[in-house]
């Protein structure tokens, strides 16, 4: 057994000094200051006086890349890094090579990830305009959902037979998570941008080719199709302003059909950042206005936007290079995006039991994980351990993703990710890893 000793707990919206008793792979209590702590049996202790103690993060949306796109990052080094950053849990999307668009190429992901992660897993199998019966084949209790591209993207896996959208909406019961871009308005847009600019388009323009109206339109549509149906939709990766419209705060989290999801670099970065840190910070969609940043960080604030991922999608910087449209999108962010949300704490944009809700408990709740977003007792045992007055800086000799680099380069950071639990395992140590330490399939309660 292991003691987490005299940490300041953060959980169920709630900071509190206590200490945390595990016993294997699950928490067997949970003490608060006041509380005798009683034990039967031999234990290690962990003296956490001074540091935070968080349940595991859950990314509900990252690209390790494997199979096939290897080259710039697998499931062992992503998840590798992942766990560093704190993030004990992560769900991995089915745009690989080839694409996890049948029940037997998912479950070829699944048997890598069982040699190879680090950390807790689960993929979603991809939707195509003509794979309805293979969807339908899914058993809920091993799969999280389904992903479909309303709006191409890395891989192009774009769904936009309308008569088979319908179907999708109306036929599969399982949680079907989008990437909401509208496909003919980004294409008048590029054809705008060409006549007035040329090929050579600077990334300064991605936010207005891939605008606040191609995502509006493609997000109301899938909101408009879930309500048709009652379908259970949950649309990723939000960028504007205007699309907060389409979602409520007026149910528990629990009880909602349309839920929706934020990634840390919309929170961080907004178009003004284009002229420092160029392709670096191009992804689909777009980072776009600081007024859209303002809104996004008060929809999280008000529960208008559930969860907060990372969208983890690493390139080479050779492949990052080009015009607007040459350049790929995406870039690597699991290392690194508890530290920053943790910034923005400090910064008063966020609080401790916000973070702490977006980025654990409610990816569990939503998703319906067993067993894990929370510190409970019977609970797997997934925390980390911060400090979050050891201050570092990012730079190429402490980037753990595979693809080598980070658009946070040489930020600041005040927290530091000190220890990481996975399934009561210690995996990350203040820099060591645990290498024999291999994660396990995620499940889901009906």
């Amino acid at each position: 057994m292991q003691l987490i000793k005299n940490a300041t707990i953060v959980n169920e919206g709630r900071t509190f000094n206590g200490s945390v008793l595990i016993d294997g792979d699950r928490i067997k209590s949970v003490f608060e200051e006041n509380q005798p702590i009683q034990i039967d049996g031999s234990y290690t202790v962990v003296d956490a006086t001074g540091m935070l103690l968080l349940p595991g993060l859950i990314d509900d949306q990252v690209h390790f890349r494997e199979p096939g796109l290897t080259h710039k990052g697998d499931i062992y080094s992503e998840s590798r890094a992942a766990v560093a950053g704190g993030v004990t849990s992560f769900f991995e999307m089915p745009n690989t090579k080839p694409q996890a668009t049948t029940v037997d190429l998912l479950e070829d992901k699944y048997s890598i990830a069982a040699e190879k992660s680090m950390a807790n897993y689960s993929f979603l199998m991809g939707v195509t305009n003509d794979n309805i019966e293979e969807l339908k084949k899914l058993n809920p209790r091993n799969i999280p959902g389904v992903k479909m591209f309303m709006g191409s993207s890395t891989g192009n896996m774009l769904v936009d037979n309308e008569a088979a959208l319908n179907r999708i909406f109306a036929e599969i019961p399982l949680l079907i998570v989008t990437h909401c871009e509208d496909e003919m308005t980004i294409k008048n847009n590029i054809q705008h941008y060409k006549a007035l600019l040329g090929e050579d388009i600077p990334v300064k323009y991605h936010p207005l080719i891939r605008s606040a109206e191609a995502c509006y339109k493609s997000s109301s549509y899938a909101v408009e199709l879930a309500t048709k149906y009652n379908s259970r939709l949950h649309v990723f990766h939000l960028s504007t302003e205007k699309e907060m419209s389409l979602f409520s705060n007026n149910k528990p989290l629990k009880e909602k059909r349309i839920t929706s999801e934020v990634c840390v670099h919309y929170l961080w970065f907004s178009d003004a950042d284009y002229a420092r840190y160029g392709n670096r910070i191009k992804w689909n969609p777009a980072i776009k206005a600081e007024s859209d940043r303002l809104a996004l960080i008060a929809a999280v604030n008000n529960d208008l936007i559930d969860v907060i991922a990372t969208d983890h999608a690493p390139h080479l910087l050779s492949e990052k290079e080009g015009s607007c449209l040459q350049a790929a999108s995406g870039g690597p962010l699991v290392q690194h995006s508890l530290v920053a949300m943790l910034q923005l704490v400090k910064q008063g944009v966020f609080t401790l039991e916000k973070l702490v809700d977006k980025m654990c408990h409610a990816s569990a709740d939503l998703f319906r994980i067993e067993d894990r977003g929370y510190i409970r007792q019977g609970y797997y045992a997934d925390l980390v351990l911060v400090d979050l007055n050891r201050s570092w800086t990012v730079s190429p000799d402490n980037i753990l993703y595979k693809c080598g680099w980070s658009p946070f380069e040489g930020t600041a950071f005040d927290a530091s990710v000190l220890k990481t639990w996975v399934n009561g395992n210690l995996v990350f140590n203040e820099g060591e890893f645990d290498e024999s330490f291999r994660g396990k399939r995620l499940l889901f309660n009906d």
